[in-house]
């Protein structure tokens, strides 16, 4: 029944649902027209909120594009490959290969939500080698996978709460930073991984189509060469016939490794001096570091930026829209006004699922945890103090952390039935074949029903 089920919605989500694109100008499109309907706004404050929005985070959308990057970096170095030829080895069934995917992928994601890219890799490679695949589901698997990233160290709401002089520190909302600790390490945030490494791979087994007639990798590819070689045969390509200094450069391991043991030494007096203190910064710097180690050289590292910089064409052209959105929401005040309605009618049992649920609702304008948090971050954060007002700081602190977190659940369950981040994935799982947000969105619409169900009771009942 549930396969049948699941089936009906993905038939209705390929009929109806455009790509990630055209999902982004229809949205702007309707937050213009809600911006103008529901707030006091004139048309040419909504404009010029939409075009202003089109800058005011670059600085954020670049820090996005690097964890992915340096992630996908990662995912090409010879040890993860070498990796994946292993574990490919021990995997036969389609089955297996969809419980694995989840179960390592949510995994993975706990990292950063960048290694998404290594789910992908490891993905394609076993549809490519094993028979009986049903490919989108495959993909609607490895986008399920990263959806417990919010758990993990790149949790940008969780990162942003515990760096210094954030954007809530300045404007006067929170005092000092908020420490991982009330965030990662609470005993919710615990329960959510779990949730997710354990819960999800059952849900997705209850789910795997029955009939996988025209849906395998093999049926689906446009062009039969998936070979790409690696990053150390490119690499040898470029060099000269004869010795040159410039080749040897390019080429010193010495080099590069001298420069990333510097960066080691700070990673470790960072942690030594700072404690267990994550920001996006530093999440970059690591993953910067480690794919310098596990490359080598400059020139292969150089190649392995390059392949991975392709992966984020989507992001760079379609975030700026999306950018764009949360300008209008926060010109207009109509992001503030939907908190707001939500937040009033909060109480203290029920202010961490009306947090859940408007990061949810949110992230179809906002499909960014950091670019959400600043348009409902305050809201939410004010709506904690004044119920707080009779406790200790220390158990408003945990309740803030707690009501962030709930926004950054509901935002990441919510990416589910939002296309936007398949424009991850897509590069990798996509290359060669025709496919599209619409034939994999409609598997994950129950997967998204239950873990709503779940999640909402968990955020309001799970203790402190």
């Amino acid at each position: 029944m549930l396969i049948k089920l699941g089936q009906k919605f993905t038939d209705g989500f390929t009929k109806y649902m455009p790509s990630a694109y055209v999902f982004a100008l229809i949205l702007t499109l309707l937050t213009g027209i809600f911006a103008l309907l529901f707030t006091e706004s004139k048309p040419i404050q909504v404009l010029e909120g939409w075009y202003n929005g089109f800058w005011d985070l670059l600085s954020f959308g670049m820090q996005i594009v690097l964890i992915i990057i340096t992630a996908y970096c990662i995912a090409q170095s010879p040890l993860v490959k070498k990796g994946i030829d292993q574990l490919s080895k021990w995997i036969n069934t389609p089955t297996q290969v969809y419980l694995i995917i989840i179960a390592l992928g949510s995994l993975l994601s706990l990292i950063s939500f960048g290694m998404v890219v290594v789910t992908a890799i490891l993905g394609r490679e076993l549809a490519l080698r094993i028979k009986g695949i049903h490919y989108p589901f495959l993909v609607a698997c490895v986008y399920f996978s990263f959806n417990g990233w919010v758990c993990g160290l790149s949790s940008s709401i969780a990162l942003l709460l515990n760096t210094e002089n954030n954007f809530l520190i300045e404007s006067g909302v929170l005092n000092d930073t908020i420490s991982t600790g009330y965030s990662l390490g609470s005993s919710l945030n615990l329960a959510m991984i779990v949730l997710f490494v354990v819960v999800a791979p059952i849900l997705i087994w209850l789910l795997i189509p029955k009939s996988f007639e025209g849906k395998e990798l093999k049926d689906l590819q446009t062009s039969l060469d998936d070979k790409e070689s690696s990053v150390k045969a490119e690499a040898l390509s470029y060099k000269l016939p004869f010795k040159a200094v410039s080749d040897a450069l390019n080429n010193a391991g010495w080099l590069q490794i001298s420069v990333a043991l510097l960066g080691v030494i700070y990673i470790v007096y960072h942690f030594a001096t700072k404690g267990f203190d994550l920001n996006f910064n530093i999440m970059i710097f690591i993953f910067l570091i480690v794919g310098m180690l596990l490359h080598m050289t400059p020139m292969r590292y150089s190649i392995a930026m390059k392949r991975a910089s392709s992966n984020i064409s989507g992001i760079l052209f379609q975030y700026p829209f999306y950018a764009g959105i949360m300008g209008i929401m926060m010109a207009s005040g109509l992001g503030e006004k939907i908190s707001n309605v939500l937040v009033s009618i909060a109480t203290p049992e029920s202010y961490a699922f009306i947090s859940y649920l408007t990061g949810g609702v949110i992230n179809f304008a906002i499909p960014s945890a950091g670019g959400e948090f600043a348009v409902i971050g305050p809201s939410i954060i004010n709506m904690v103090q004044e119920l707080g007002a009779n406790l200790s700081p220390t158990e408003v602190t945990a309740m803030i952390a707690r009501a962030s977190m709930s926004v950054a659940y509901g935002e990441s369950l919510s990416n589910l039935l939002q296309p936007f981040f398949l424009l991850i994935v897509f590069p990798v799982m996509g290359k060669g074949i025709k496919i599209q947000a619409r034939d994999v969105i409609g598997y994950l619409f129950i997967p998204f029903v239950v873990l709503f169900v779940i999640q909402s009771l968990m955020v309001s009942y799970v203790p402190l």
